[in-house]
């Protein structure tokens, strides 16, 4: 799959480690980019990642450790990327967990948890990125929402999830406004069910789940320095999933 020339560009992918995150940092390797693997607890696993990023042809790579709902630990980890690759060219906010299970059985701790790794680790990312893509004019920010949720998709299973991820669709629009005026593209990616997700439903669009490639296709586009005009914008990568249908 031809992806767009990134060399020379920073990109950082949060949760890269494992999943979704690694597909999509690893398809940033593939156009050359320098490469931050960032992980939580998972240093064995990025450490793997940021080698087969090396062997794909990154043109540097290197892991970070952080805890993007911790302002602190932001900080520290995109000033261990500053010096290490350079500034962020390309934020990829992909962290977030989830909660399936009845909303009246999640406890306290893991719905703040929910809520705090989709909205505010993208809040908390796409701030500190901000000034120095401001200062160069050019930045790309693509975040991971989830398919249906800005249409006001909703559940009693899995509810802080929903609300975190309309949360992040709407920061996405809100922040593709703000900085219209600077070189920067601010989007989202939304898929329903992926190849590796933990849960699948027994009926799937088109008989099967989204594959990574199906993710790095609207990736890509979205990386494009051709597509400077496209901002604010949402890929739902579901098939044609009709939630109302169910």
């Amino acid at each position: 799959m031809d992806g767009p020339d990134l060399e020379g560009r920073t990109v950082l992918v949060t949760g890269s480690a494992r999943g979704v995150g690694r597909e999509l940092l690893v398809a940033t390797a593939d156009c050359g980019a320098k490469t931050a693997v960032h992980y939580h607890t998972s240093a064995d696993a990025a450490r793997d990642v940021a080698d087969g990023a090396a062997d794909r042809g990154a043109s540097a790579t290197m892991t970070v450790q952080g805890d993007v709902t911790d302002p602190e630990s932001v900080d520290g980890l995109f000033a261990a990327v500053e010096s290490e690759l350079g500034s962020v060219d390309v934020l990829v906010n992909n962290v977030g967990e989830f909660a399936p299970e009845h909303w009246e059985e999640t406890d306290f701790d893991r719905w703040n948890r929910v809520l705090e790794t989709n909205l505010n680790g993208t809040y908390l990312c796409s701030k500190r990125a901000l000034p120095a893509m401001r200062e160069r004019e050019f930045g790309r920010i693509v975040n991971v929402g989830y398919a249906s949720s800005e249409k006001g998709l909703v559940s009693p299973k899995n509810f802080p999830y929903f609300a975190a991820k309309a949360g992040v669709l709407m920061f996405t629009r809100m922040l593709a406004a703000d900085t219209q005026d600077d070189g920067i593209t601010v989007n989202a990616i939304s898929p329903y069910v992926v190849e590796n997700s933990a849960e699948f439903p027994d009926e799937l669009p088109r008989d099967r789940p989204a594959s990574f490639e199906d993710l790095i296709r609207p990736l890509y586009f979205f990386l494009d320095p051709d597509n400077e005009y496209v901002s604010g914008e949402n890929i739902e990568v579901d098939g044609g999933w009709l939630p109302e249908d169910v």
